[in-house]
This record gives C-alpha cells, sequence and structure tokens, in this order.
C-alpha cells in the first residue's frame, strides 16, 4: 500500500531503485516512485488470501486451510493469522508471529519459484 498526499492506494512494487532510496508501485491508476516512508505492508488476512487465490476450506477442529494448487497454508484457530504452518511438497515452515501479504508472496517463491500474484489486480 503506498500514500500519496494522503490518500491510500493499494498496488504492486513493479521496481525498486536502491540508490534513489524508492520504489515504483503500480495502481489501477498509474506507476509512481515512493519513498519507504510513503509504503505500507497489507496484513495477511482470509480477504487477502482470497484475492491471492486461495480456496478455503474449514476443519472441523476449529483449524483452516488455505489452498492453491499443492501449497498449503495451515490456521490452528479460524481467522488467526499469528500462527500458521506453510507448506510445498517436503518444504514445511512453521510461523509464530502475523505476517504481511508481501511476506507469504516470498516464502511461496521461495519454495516454488513462482511468484504469488494477485488473483485479481488491484
Amino acid at each position: 500500500m503506498a500514500e500519496y498526499e494522503g490518500q491510500q492506494r493499494v498496488g504492486m512494487v513493479k521496481d525498486i531503485d536502491r540508490a534513489e532510496g524508492k520504489a515504483c508501485v503500480e495502481d489501477n491508476v498509474q506507476e509512481f516512485w515512493y519513498t519507504p516512508d510513503h509504503l505500507y505492508p497489507i496484513a495477511l488476512n482470509d480477504e487477502q488470501m482470497s484475492k491471492l487465490g486461495f480456496t478455503k476450506a474449514e476443519n472441523g477442529d476449529g483449524s483452516v486451510k488455505y489452498m492453491k494448487d499443492s501449497f498449503r497454508v495451515l490456521l490452528p484457530k479460524k481467522d488467526n493469522f499469528s500462527t500458521m504452518e506453510i507448506w510445498w511438497r517436503e518444504d514445511h515452515r512453521y510461523l509464530n508471529k502475523p505476517i504481511h501479504v508481501h511476506e507469504l508472496q516470498n516464502h511461496y517463491f521461495q519454495m516454488t519459484k513462482v511468484e504469488l500474484m494477485p488473483a485479481q489486480a488491484y
């Protein structure tokens, strides 16, 4: 999420200029370069999982499993994203703190070598 003149817009980071310390963010209107103090992470939640194309299955024990192809995210408690198990094939990871969308995208890419992009455009 990027902010300009008090307005926050959700978008995708398209490029990074490390020398200038800026990120190019594309939203549904335009691309614009932002400094880090105008960028905010998006909390991972049920709505974001849906936007990323995951399907949801609620289990009888109160846990919830999100699935995208063979990648899985298991929450021991529904709507509690502070503890989760993620896996793809033999790579299992246990996360014990809330994460943001970009962090899940990083894990997904490290594990699958495929970018996790929103199923719907921002």
